[in-house]
């Protein structure tokens, strides 16, 4: 912890400032030492960005990341994962240009003109509510996007290889197409599922004064399926055969089991993520209050 208090928003602005430079003379020259170097850099940046705000979240448990100058910082760093996926992903363009510049304008509001103290403990845990919720069903929709292009590479897949003609008024995309967005579904489920992992133990820290309960299904559940998705992105990213379509379908296939059983963990056991905890605790105090009120009244 004293390691990472030395960390300041010089450190990744730096960074990110030298990344933009890096970007700014590809329109002088390009090169594979350039691309390299930009990644190099923009990605120590994030690495100290990212201990930046884990310092900020621990030194303060009880209202953690809930500052408006901290809500800069981490949407200037959701920027950079955003960035860095784009030039890995299409390092022929220029993304750098007009990404980096936003991020560092919101390091320098951040760092000069973002209040520091927190929001109230009801505001942040409604906001973080409000991101939490917001992002969970995002993921599921986009995971189940990511089963439909699935089902349907597959199914153009079999059928060209049968050569067989498609069926009547079943006009499937193009396998580059539906590869194309197979990939981006899963690559956009994993900052989705992120988020919902950042602002669910944020928000459990808030309601149970800086404890994080990770033994709970759900966040059990929730994490495994993280770490899944983000090593199906890998594969989507980096897996570049003839047949790679064919594997991230399968991919996105199990990436929809493993929703199905995160959220039916939520709706079968006991959790604490949902009504049915809260009304367990809640009954015998109800009843206690009615027998109060009944031994007073004799």
């Amino acid at each position: 912890m004293m390691s990472l208090s030395g960390v300041s928003t010089i450190c990744f602005a730096g960074s990110y400032a030298v990344a933009l430079l890096l970007e700014l003379s590809r329109l002088v020259s390009r090169s594979a030492a350039r691309r390299v170097a930009t990644i190099g850099f923009a990605g120590a940046g994030l690495l100290a960005h990212s201990a930046f705000l884990y310092y900020r979240a621990a030194s303060r448990p009880g209202s953690p990341l809930s500052s408006p100058r901290e809500w800069y910082l981490l949407a200037a760093w959701l920027l950079v994962v955003v960035y860095l996926y784009l030039a890995i992903y299409h390092p022929r363009q220029a993304f750098g240009l007009f990404l980096l510049p936003l991020v560092l304008g919101l390091v320098g509001v951040a760092t000069f003109l973002a209040p520091v103290e927190p929001f109230p403990r009801e505001s942040a845990s409604r906001v973080w509510g409000a991101v939490h919720g917001a992002s969970i069903l995002l993921a599921t929709v986009v995971v189940l996007f990511g089963l439909a292009t699935g089902l349907m590479y597959l199914e153009q897949a079999r059928r060209l290889k049968r050569k067989r003609p498609p069926l009547p008024g079943l006009q499937l995309p193009s396998l580059e197409w539906l590869d194309r967005a197979n990939s981006r579904a899963v690559v956009v489920s994993v900052v989705l599922v992120g988020m919902a992992v950042i602002s669910g133990l944020v928000l459990t820290s808030l309601s149970h004064g800086g404890q994080l309960h990770w033994t709970d299904p759900v966040v059990l559940g929730t994490l495994i399926m993280f770490a899944w998705l983000a090593a199906a992105a890998v594969v989507s990213l980096f897996y570049k055969p003839a047949r790679a379509g064919r594997k991230v379908a399968y991919l996105t296939l199990v990436s929809f089991v493993f929703l199905v059983m995160a959220l039916g963990v939520g709706l079968v056991l006991d959790t604490g993520h949902g009504g049915r905890r809260q009304t367990d605790v809640n009954e015998p105090r109800v009843e206690e209050s009615l027998d109060e009120t009944a031994s007073g009244r004799l």
